[in-house]
């Protein structure tokens, strides 16, 4: 019996301790299981930080990209904006600087193309080699453009003048705003209309269909002042008409006024027309007050230019010619500057000729003749009587890109009877200007050249001391010079650029 209860108790006990060990072991497992759960979450809620910190650096991302996306725009923009402006601008210049003198070495007064006594006339001759002043004009613009494509342009001009070799002449030149105006074109009001090509304007300004003879540095017609008017209303296919009205001034020196000098003002109206390659311009002027001092003074006058712009040389090699007449009457009769002369009698008559070309004779060798001649009477003075002739000759040969042989000869005739004193006779010059240019092969009118000369000039001695106001002095100059004698010798150097 003591047996059978022991060796239950055995089991008894044995299964207590299996079962103990069993709890234990159970205990463990789970104590595993919580603490690889708690690695578990710990590790979820890294994964969950990280996600979130990548979202918020995705976000911050997104932020930077539209910030700078917003800022390139802003920057495509503005450079947009800068470029449109910029291209809305627009700056040209014409400028000339030279020195001369003569073998004596001593600068000369008084040369340049209008040298000769019939330079009151407007009587030029080559400027090759005889320009010593320093000269520059800046032009800018400013473009404005309407959705409906209708444009306005202003238009500003500084220039600047002085015979003096010296770097500072601020108290022997002055400024001046040469040209200050505005423009409208292709308005929509003028659509289906003869206007609707054509450019309205008002202010102070050269006359754009304005051209000149570069080599005789003389404009064919010079028609400036403030006015208003409108460019290239198309008539027919082949007909554009211009029309203008200028205001100019000039004094009158008037004793009678206490001294107090009398502003004249002149109005001049154009009509300009180009039918194909021809030119037709009438002009009338009108100046109320000029014979306020001398009643014999011209009021009234009018004017005439008929052209033949040839888009050849004379209809015999490439390039281009231009020929015409000119007359005036009255204020016109100073058929060059329009409405610019007040001492011009009302009997006052001129007729004008001019022809000129540019061609090229070979690769090498170019060529520009010009003509230019003049009569005119009862001009200053009742029986006055004028006649002068100028023959003009450039030729450029290209030695190489870089460096060209210019050279300029002219002849002026002249016959000139002022009632006061009278002259005939002839001028002559003759230049030759070693040349560096950019580019020979640009032709005549490529700028910036720079320039040595030589340039001989002679002339008959009858033409010294004419006058037009007074009795001949023997003893008097030639032209606008103090040169006494018969011929001169000058040397110098020059630069020119337009662009």
């Amino acid at each position: 019996m003591i047996k059978k209860t022991t060796i239950a108790l055995a089991l008894t006990m044995a299964f207590c301790a299996t079962a103990s060990a069993a709890d234990n072991a159970a205990a463990r497992q789970v104590q595993a299981l919580e603490e690889r759960i708690a690695k578990l979450e710990q590790l979820l809620q890294a994964v969950k930080n990280e996600a979130q910190q990548a979202g918020e650096v995705a976000r911050k991302a997104d932020s930077t990209a539209s910030e700078a996306k917003a800022a390139s725009a802003t920057q495509a923009a503005l450079t947009e904006k800068a470029a449109e402006t910029a291209s809305s601008f627009e700056f040209g210049a014409y400028a000339r600087s030279g020195t001369l003198s003569g073998s004596d070495q001593f600068t000369v007064e008084g040369v340049g193309p209008y040298i000769t006594p019939a330079a009151r006339l407007g009587g030029a001759v080559g400027r090759l080699g005889l320009e010593s002043d320093t000269y520059v004009e800046a032009k800018m613009a400013k473009r404005f453009q309407t959705a409906d494509g209708t444009t306005g342009v202003f238009h500003f001009m500084l220039a600047d003048g002085t015979n003096s070799n010296n770097d500072w002449t601020a108290g022997e030149n002055g400024v001046n705003v040469r040209h200050v105006f505005a423009e409208l074109g292709n308005l929509a009001a003028f659509k289906g209309t003869a206007f609707e090509g054509a450019t309205l304007w008002a202010g102070k300004r050269f006359d754009k269909k304005n051209f000149d003879i570069h080599f005789l540095d003389s404009d064919v017609v010079f028609l400036a002042g403030t006015g208003a008017g409108f460019y290239d209303a198309q008539v027919t296919p082949d007909w554009k008409t211009s029309f203008s009205v200028y205001g100019r001034d000039f004094v009158v020196d008037d004793q009678t006024t206490s001294g107090v000098d009398v502003r004249g003002k002149s109005y001049i109206a154009t009509s300009n027309n180009y039918i194909g390659d021809w030119q037709v311009m009438l002009s009338g002027m009108r100046a109320k007050q000029n014979d306020v001092r001398y009643p014999e003074r011209a009021t009234t006058g009018y004017h005439g230019l008929l052209a033949y712009h040839a888009p050849s040389f004379y209809g015999v090699a490439n390039g281009f010619s231009k020929t015409g007449v000119l007359y005036g009457n009255g204020l016109g009769a100073q058929v060059k500057v329009l409405g610019g002369q007040g001492s011009l009698l009302d009997d006052a008559e001129a007729v004008r000729v001019f022809t000129m070309g540019v061609t090229d004779l070979n690769a090498n060798w170019k060529i520009a003749p010009a003509l230019m001649a003049e009569v005119s009477k009862d001009r200053f003075n009742k029986g006055d009587d004028y006649k002068w002739a100028t023959a003009n000759v450039r030729l450029v040969n290209s030695i190489n890109q870089n460096f060209a042989m210019t050279y300029e000869g002219s002849v002026q005739y002249m016959d000139l009877d002022s009632t006061f004193s009278s002259a005939s006779g002839n001028f002559y010059k003759l230049t030759v200007a070693p040349t560096f240019k950019l580019d020979t092969g640009g032709g005549f009118f490529a700028r910036p050249e720079l320039r040595l000369f030589a340039s001989y000039l002679a002339w008959d001695k009858d033409l010294n001391g004419f006058s037009y106001d007074s009795a001949q002095d023997p003893d008097g100059g030639f032209g606008n010079t103090r040169f006494n004698d018969d011929s001169k010798w000058l040397l110098g150097a020059q630069m020119e650029v337009w662009f």
